[in-house]
């Protein structure tokens, strides 16, 4: 039988998100012949930046690709395009509806004919730079100024803004330096401060730390001065547009049929799932999938600092921690949403991310009826994720002792699926556990599948292929009481493909 004849035929019948039509990519600079890489990003930085060597250019992965047009202005539409924001603000402030964008572009066509057609003859440019410039402005105007097209390039993952000249994006997991800048400080700020303000927060010298997210459900972290050296950051991970299905993760490397197969079981028998691995190794998204397994009969109540998950089912509510305002009140944990969680007859409920006090919330749930939740969690293995979930009640200021932590520990957690990052970029699951009580004291794990890494390609991408270990599940007769029996086969060790076949 077929992947797809296994599961829920949601996933067949999802909708998959409408794209924009694609923009020209963020592409990176050229290369000199003496292998130093170059940005132009500004005036200032039209050369070589000095103290750049080619080791940097290996750490950071950044093949050469050819620039398409080139995304700095010269000094005189530069200082063209300063004249005419000026003069759209002077003039149209208050009638610029940013709903409007067919009358946004008009108008700021319209600005830019005016304006060149009243300097002299050698000030005059062509009419492709009248449209580049004219785009630079509408994004500067309505969007994100030149974050837009790396954020309508489908390919890019992560956008990172170091300074405002320097701009890194992640590219098929690989990052590169692009020749896109913002005009100056000020531009940046603008931009960041419209992200903030859309979620009702805010970010300044009191408070130069914040997340937020985009209307796509993009994840931003922004840092700007006395914390940020430099000048503001600003960090994007994009949230894919495509609809993740197990078919697809099998299909592109992240996992076996087997591995799937089991989780699908797991979620709809209801076992409580934790979802470990590093920042970027694909948590969240593999939690979405997973969540796809719910039954639509569910009711299901997210808790997350920044919404990120996109469930598909209709029976869903969605909470979302708040900052402090500025008198210090008002601020809301993902404790509070959890103990909130618990008063609106939740059949399961999924944090985001268990990062603090709430560990100990969220164990307590899964120990009172609310069988089936799931969470992530930040850890390399397993075995931390035990150690990490200790400690994390520990800062819940509850004076309980390590064996009574354990206990709730052990009773709680059934599953642990390992994402990882590899080399080269692709993420995985590289290890399915279970949780089978407290033997002398200590959590016992049953690692039931692993990712057994064998060679690293020429261009640098590991490979290898997935495995059960050869242990059953303890769980098998909850499954078989459950109807959702799997077969002793599923849980035989696969041998080592050929090279070609490695993945």
């Amino acid at each position: 039988m077929k992947l797809s004849e296994r599961f829920d035929r949601r996933y067949q019948q999802a909708p998959v998100a409408t794209q924009t039509a694609p923009a020209a990519p963020a592409e990176a600079a050229p290369t000199p012949a003496d292998g130093t890489p170059s940005i132009a990003p500004v005036e200032r930085r039209a050369v070589p930046r000095e103290g750049t060597t080619a080791t940097q250019q290996v750490m950071i992965e950044t093949p050469v690709q050819p620039a398409e047009a080139p995304t700095v202005l010269s000094p005189g539409l530069a200082a063209a395009k300063a004249e005419i924001h000026a003069d759209l603000l002077r003039r149209h402030a208050a009638a610029i509806d940013i709903s409007n964008r067919a009358g946004i572009r008009r108008l700021l066509t319209q600005l830019t004919e005016d304006h060149f057609r009243n300097k002299p003859p050698a000030a005059l440019v062509t009419a492709a730079d009248r449209e580049r410039l004219v785009e630079i402005l509408f994004d500067e105007v309505i969007g994100l100024g030149p974050l837009e097209a790396p954020l309508r390039d489908t390919e890019i993952t992560e956008i990172m803004v170091n300074r405002p000249e320097q701009i890194f994006i992640e590219r098929r997991g690989r990052i590169e330096l692009t020749n896109l800048a913002f005009e100056d400080e000020a531009s940046l700020r603008r931009v960041i401060d419209r992200i903030v303000s859309t979620i009702g927060r805010r970010v300044d010298e009191s408070e130069p730390m914040c997340d937020a997210r985009l209307k796509d459900g993009s994840r931003v972290n922004v840092v700007i001065p006395p914390v940020a050296i430099y000048g503001p950051c600003l960090t994007i991970r994009k949230f894919g547009r495509e609809v993740l299905t197990p078919e697809r993760i099998v299909t592109t490397g992240g996992s076996s049929e087997a591995i799937l197969e089991y989780l699908d079981a797991a979620v709809k028998t209801r076992l409580n799932i934790i979802v470990s691995g590093g920042t970027g190794s694909g948590k969240t998204t593999l939690l979405n999938v997973l969540s796809g397994f719910i039954p639509a009969t569910e009711r299901i109540v997210t808790c997350e600092d920044a919404a990120e998950l996109r469930l598909r089912q209709v029976h869903v509510i969605s909470l979302e921690s708040k900052p402090a305002n500025v008198e210090g009140r008002g601020q809301i944990t993902i404790r509070d949403l959890v103990r909130n969680a618990l008063r609106m007859r939740p059949d399961r409920i999924i944090v985001g991310e268990v990062r603090g006090g709430e560990a100990l919330d969220m164990l307590q749930a899964m120990n009172t009826g609310h069988d089936g939740s799931m969470s992530t969690v930040h850890a390399n293995n397993p075995r931390d994720v035990i150690n990490r979930l200790e400690t994390l009640v520990l800062l819940a200021g509850t004076e309980l002792p390590s064996r009574a932590i354990r206990g709730q520990i052990a009773s709680a957690i059934n599953v642990i699926v390992q994402t990882e990052r590899l080399r080269g970029g692709g993420r995985k699951i590289v290890g399915v556990a279970e949780v089978f009580g407290l033997r002398e004291g200590e959590i016992g794990l049953n690692e039931l599948f692993a990712f057994r890494q064998v060679a690293v390609t020429p261009d640098g991408r590991a490979v290898g292929y997935h495995t059960a270990t050869g242990t059953l599940s303890t769980f098998q007769d909850h499954f078989k009481a459950n109807g959702a029996e799997l077969p002793e086969s599923m849980f035989e060790p696969t041998q080592q493909p050929a090279m070609e076949e490695l993945y």
